[in-house]
């Protein structure tokens, strides 16, 4: 018996661990070493929708006002994006053919009309899943919170409705009431959600005036935020949960299960230990089951969620008291 088998979104999975969408995931080779090295299912790398407008913005500024080429841009629009998903379908067809575990697409669109005909064509190059990386900015004025929040609901509407596969969200934290709405996603057709998006983060360069990316890859330090919002909707959510960012070791992939994460995406730390850290946290795994004697994966997962701890306050405590003072109450967990 496989004590790692576990479900996700529907899928039958080999183990809990899925290689996150991220650079890695954009070939067939590297696609073969998550699965060789033990990962229950892959995320493709997302496409994104400013990709394949970009390149028909540059096509704009290139040809000018030249009216020759006027009456063809509609052409050229088409084209782009049939060439763009043309090359993602590629990718989902021969990942498809060179593995068997899961494989699961993944598409970041920022207008609502172009998320049905990418779906579409996803569903019919094979992909197992289709992950929605959704979000929209909370820096825009254009449009209101519950404006913003109605957004999600649309477009999960839509691509529910166009595709049969297994339909994920993955979803960011800027909400104002963060857990009502991880419930209110649960309940629509979706089957799986994604704790948390990873975004850019920007630095000022103050000799050279230019906003530079930091923290590109996450930290062990950033667990604690999904993991909280992982133990706090775990016990009521509709659909099923995965864990993202900040898992580097076997021990933070223990600690999402025992909130209550039915599978555990991990990106950053592939790049800094190379595929081989799949293989060492499913090891690691497996031998806090062995010491704690559980036989599968659903033994210990939410355990540790609001529902069954002593204490849930502790997750919703936003604010440290004194100094540490909370760590007595702790200890009733």
């Amino acid at each position: 018996m496989n004590k790692l088998a576990s479900e996700f979104a529907g899928l039958k999975l080999k183990s809990p661990i899925i290689a996150g969408s991220c650079g890695l995931t954009s070939s067939v080779e590297n696609i073969k070493e998550t699965e060789k090295n033990g990962a229950g299912a892959v995320v493709l790398k997302s496409i994104f929708e400013e990709e394949i407008t970009g390149k028909y913005e540059k096509l704009l500024r290139e040809i000018g006002t030249i009216s020759s080429f006027e009456e063809n841009l509609d052409y050229y629009d088409f084209k782009i994006k049939q060439d763009n998903i043309n090359e993602y379908i590629s990718l989902i067809k021969d990942a498809k053919n060179a593995v068997s575990i899961p494989v699961i697409a993944s598409i970041n669109c920022v207008s609502s009309h172009e998320w049905t005909y990418f779906a579409g064509k996803i569903e019919e190059a094979g992909a197992d899943a289709l992950e929605l990386n959704i979000f929209i900015s909370p820096a825009d004025t254009n449009l209101s919170g519950s404006e913003k929040e109605k957004l999600y609901f649309d477009i999960i509407e839509k691509i529910t409705e166009k595709v049969n596969i297994p339909v994920i969200v993955k979803m960011s934290y800027y909400f104002t009431d963060l857990k009502n709405m991880i419930q209110k996603l649960s309940e629509t057709k979706i089957k799986g959600l994604v704790l948390f998006n990873r975004f850019f983060s920007p630095d000022i360069d103050i000799y050279n005036h230019k906003v530079i990316p930091v923290n590109i890859f996450s930290k062990p330090e950033d667990l604690p935020v999904s993991m909280r919002w992982i133990a706090a909707a775990s016990g009521t959510a509709k659909c099923d949960l995965a864990a993202s960012t900040g898992v580097h070791d076997g021990n933070a992939a223990i600690k999402q299960i025992l909130a209550g994460a039915d599978a555990v995406q991990i990106a950053s730390v592939m790049y800094s230990e190379g595929f081989e850290i799949i293989k060492k946290i499913n090891a690691e795994i497996e031998k806090y089951m062995d010491e704690k004697k559980y036989e599968s994966i659903n033994h210990f997962r939410g355990l540790m969620n609001y529902k069954n701890i002593k204490n849930p306050g502790v997750y919703d405590r936003m604010q440290f008291m004194k100094h540490f003072s909370f760590d007595n109450s702790l200890k009733h967990i």
